[in-house]
């Protein structure tokens, strides 16, 4: 009696390296091979197009750096099953650690179905995910350029940036803009805004813009302003090819705009200059932005990472606990004696953690959750347990088509007013008062 089964007779394992791929299946004659392949692209197809011909059809890996993406893609293009796993699922498997050990225990193991695969989307959205992920980069360094332009401003010794909210608001950059171009007299600066509309006075204003103006530093500001330029124009590219990529995964029965939906009046920073939320109503197929908490960006960031087919999650509590999003308790005896703490770089869970977090002044029955949990054990753990609450609400919508429902997310009053009312009898009883309901 075999005590595992073969559940895939053609299958293959492939270990993945920076230019070598060591790689072992089983042909069509079931006879176990070995291969060396370099990396170049050349070799790539070519180890394709051998397990295509041997009759391979599903092949595992390990998800090594970067390594593996274009051999998952050139395979994924052949009609080939790759699968994706965890190396940390992986490396307690006791053999001497080398390549072709590597690769024959990938082989064996997916053999039996001993393997986890992991959730990797279809190619459409790893093609959003990488723009989503390229704007970020953009966004970042533009914040780090605007700090370096306020410590340049410090060493001119000009204070206005302590006195306007935003530097890279309206006000803020007709001044940067302006000193860039030579300008240093304060009152001839002061005139290039509508101070009016400042709460700080004309008399600090024109205060703040009395500077030690040094050509120097008139030169770097000068600079830094042309990649602040240059960086704007990269976020508003990625934003264009963003916008590309939507219409691409609109359902067949939405006729695509041929133009872009751009936004009408003045767009906030960072915010995206199309109606991002529209193209997700019609790919998601409900308004998530109904939740509280969840906008435009971060539903494109969930998008990219997880796509539209939640039936990959056979329950809420699986999609919960692939965001990492779930306690995990470390039972022995009977007895919980902690939880697991788990370090995760799912873009989908920080975008869900964010969500949760800026719930801290909703007045919606979420925001009052995550009161009421942070107040009992503390910001963390409400955030966590919220994002929680969001991505199990975010899996019922998109995967049965139903659009939000407040009322199966908040508690019935009357059922929390009884237990508010119980709860300050018995603190009552114990001080010997017995409290009735007045008629």
């Amino acid at each position: 009696m075999e005590r595992f089964g073969l559940l895939y007779p053609r299958s293959a394992g492939i270990d993945v390296g920076s230019m070598l791929m060591i790689v072992s299946y089983t042909d069509r004659q079931d006879m176990i091979q070995l291969r060396e392949f370099n990396s170049f692209t050349d070799s790539l197809y070519l180890l394709a197009d051998l397990l295509k011909q041997d009759g391979v059809e599903i092949v595992t890996m390990e998800a090594t750096g970067s390594y593996w993406q274009a051999l998952f893609s050139i395979l994924e293009d052949r009609g080939l099953k790759v699968i994706i796993i965890n190396p940390s699922h992986y490396r307690n498997v006791a053999a001497q650690k080398t390549d072709i050990q590597d690769a024959q225990w990938l082989h064996q193991l997916l053999t039996h179905g001993l393997l986890r695969n992991s959730h990797i989307a279809t190619e459409p959205y790893r093609e959003l995910r990488h723009y989503i992920h390229e704007r970020a980069l953009c966004q970042d360094q533009k914040g780090d350029l605007l700090n370096r332009i306020q410590k340049n401003l410090t060493l001119m010794n000009i204070k206005f940036q302590h006195l306007i909210s935003d530097i890279e608001g309206v006000a803020g950059m007709k001044l940067l803009r302006a000193i860039a171009l030579g300008i240093s007299e304060p009152e001839i600066l002061l005139k290039q805004i509508d101070y009016h509309r400042l709460k700080a006075s004309p008399e600090d204003l024109l205060s703040s813009l009395k500077g030690d103006y040094r050509q120097g530093q008139v030169n770097i500001l000068k600079c830094s302003l042309d990649a602040y330029d240059f960086l704007k124009g990269q976020m508003l590219k990625y934003e264009d090819y963003i916008e590309e990529t939507l219409k691409e995964l609109l359902p067949e029965d939405i006729k695509r705009p041929n133009q872009s939906m751009k936004k009408k009046g003045v767009v906030r920073k960072n915010q995206y200059h199309f109606k991002a939320s529209d193209y997700l109503h019609a790919i998601f197929g409900v308004d998530l932005t109904e939740v509280e908490g969840l906008d435009e960006i971060g539903l494109l960031t969930i998008l990219a990472v997880t796509g539209t087919d939640m039936s990959k999650w056979p329950t809420a509590a699986h999609f919960s606990s692939w965001l990492n999003l779930s306690p995990r308790p470390k039972i022995t005896g009977g007895r919980v004696i902690g939880y697991q703490k788990r370090v995760t770089h799912n873009p989908a869970t920080q975008a869900f953690r964010l969500a949760a977090n800026s719930l801290w002044q909703s007045k919606g029955p979420l925001g009052r959750l995550y009161r009421k949990l942070a107040a009992t054990k503390g910001s963390s753990k409400a955030i966590k347990a919220v994002a929680r609450r969001m991505a199990v609400i975010f899996y019922n919508m998109v995967l049965k088509k139903e659009a939000f429902d407040i009322k199966k997310v908040e508690q019935d009053t009357a059922v929390l007013e009884a237990k508010k009312i119980a709860r300050l009898q018995r603190e009552l009883a114990k001080y010997g008062y017995n409290i009735k309901k007045s008629a």
